[in-house]
């Protein structure tokens, strides 16, 4: 028996897919209220979800995170380390 897949996984692996995922789409095809809300608790999880913004309409895509976002984040996991 198969275990049913959560929205949060059916999402992950749309965007897995490699191509640019439509906010409209997100929510329609998943019933989402908020799908900036599940993009925004992805990227907590760590995907590296870039946002692109065309004539009003948001689309997502899941991507490789840039040497500037890598060294934003070291940076702020160590300021947070090392503070007094």
């Amino acid at each position: 028996m198969y275990k049913k897949l959560s929205k949060t996984q059916k999402v992950v692996n749309l965007l897995m897919k490699g191509k640019n995922v439509s906010w409209k789409t997100l929510r329609s095809r998943f019933d989402l209220t908020s799908p900036t809300k599940l993009i925004h608790t992805l990227r907590k999880r760590g995907f590296c979800i870039y946002e692109n913004k065309v004539d009003g309409e948001v689309n997502y895509r899941l991507g490789t995170p840039s040497k500037a976002i890598i060294a934003a984040g070291i940076e702020k996991v160590l300021d947070t380390q090392y503070a007094y």
